[in-house]
């Protein structure tokens, strides 16, 4: 097939790149490079250095393309609220006019990155009173150390459950907002038209060709870069936050199978995680053990605004796509302490 790849430079986009060309189809490269996700990586030969707010303009491309793998975003939590327009723009704007160029072009299948963070925080069961959704965590509770979020009817702390690709979306952040606009542009844009969506929800993803040392960048790669100048990873609240860790080749494989999916119906949302959850601490204490560096310091800090929990369920993406993580964590991130990040 010929498939048109947007962030086709980025970390992810890059490795999908490599496995879509590996199964043979043809890759129609676009991507901005913008500094802060680039830094200064070379982009693969041929690659359209374009910005997908303006895909009208260079909607040439997409004449003969059979699938667009929509991977361009601007990525991270955001680090302040001026941030908001940076987000709304290259995300939500730039995914609208892609939307309308493939429909000006006749395209009618899209791979779209979405992520887990649409759904805020993750699923919650009370043994006494059952499944919780807690509102945010009061700051006052997080100066007090105490982190778990709590049942409403009886203040006990609440335990974690997979969330299912039907769970209440609910952004906490820039980027989760603009990813879940992301996604209802998309669904609306699959009605409209008879075209057919697939929405790739990746969890926490990480390995090679990752960047360093900007504020958008992943804590595994924080976590790395502390190790590298010789210092203990900082690990905020007690360490016990639970989260799924995903490998880019699992995340590039994921994609291929969408692209080759047979079936594509209007609009589907997957799961795109390992299926072996583990806690922010025991991320740091993977990294730190591999390379022999310092013991991870749990600081206590918090950010307002983080998620306590949130673990996915992979059935979805296992039935549907076919799909099922290959490289656990427990390798994966060891193996992470010493690849090779981007600048």
């Amino acid at each position: 097939m010929r498939v048109l790849l947007t962030g086709s430079a980025g970390f992810i986009g890059s490795a999908v790149a490599r496995a879509l060309a590996e199964r043979g189809h043809e890759v129609v490269g676009v991507d901005l490079l913008l500094p802060q996700a680039h830094g200064e990586t070379s982009p693969r030969p041929g690659t359209h250095r374009l910005d997908v707010r303006d895909a009208l303009a260079w909607s040439e491309l997409l004449t003969g393309i059979d699938v667009v793998c929509h991977q361009a975003a601007v990525v991270g939590a955001g680090v302040t609220v001026s941030d908001l327009p940076l987000y709304a723009g290259h995300n939500d704007l730039g995914t609208a006019a892609l939307l309308a160029a493939m429909h000006a072009a006749g395209v009618r299948r899209l791979v779209l990155a979405s992520s887990m963070v649409v759904y805020g925080e993750g699923r919650y069961v009370c043994p006494e009173h059952g499944e919780q959704r807690p509102g945010a965590r009061p700051a006052a509770a997080l100066e007090a150390g105490v982190f778990e979020n709590a049942c409403p009817s009886c203040r006990q702390p609440l335990g974690w459950a997979s969330v299912p690709e039907d769970a209440p979306l609910d952004p906490r952040s820039a980027y989760a907002a603009s990813k879940v606009a992301q996604e209802h542009y998309a669904s609306a844009w699959a009605r409209a038209t008879g075209a057919a969506v697939t929405a790739l929800r990746y969890h926490n993803v990480y390995g090679p060709g990752m960047p360093r040392d900007t504020p958008y960048a992943g804590v595994a790669a924080i976590f790395r870069s502390s190790l590298e100048r010789g210092e203990a990873p900082r690990v905020f609240e007690d360490g016990g936050q639970v989260r799924d860790f995903v490998h880019v080749d699992d995340a590039a494989t994921a994609n291929l199978r969408a692209v080759e999916l047979a079936d594509p119906v209007a609009f589907t949302a997957y799961n795109i995680c390992s299926g072996t959850p583990v806690t922010i601490g025991e991320v740091a204490s993977l990294l730190a053990g591999a390379v022999r560096g310092p013991v991870p310091v749990v600081t206590g800090q918090y950010r307002l605004g983080d998620v306590r929990h949130v673990v996915a369920s992979p059935d979805r993406a296992r039935i549907g796509l076919g799909f099922s993580a290959t490289i656990t964590p427990a390798r994966g991130i060891p193996a992470f302490a010493t690849a090779p990040l981007r600048g």
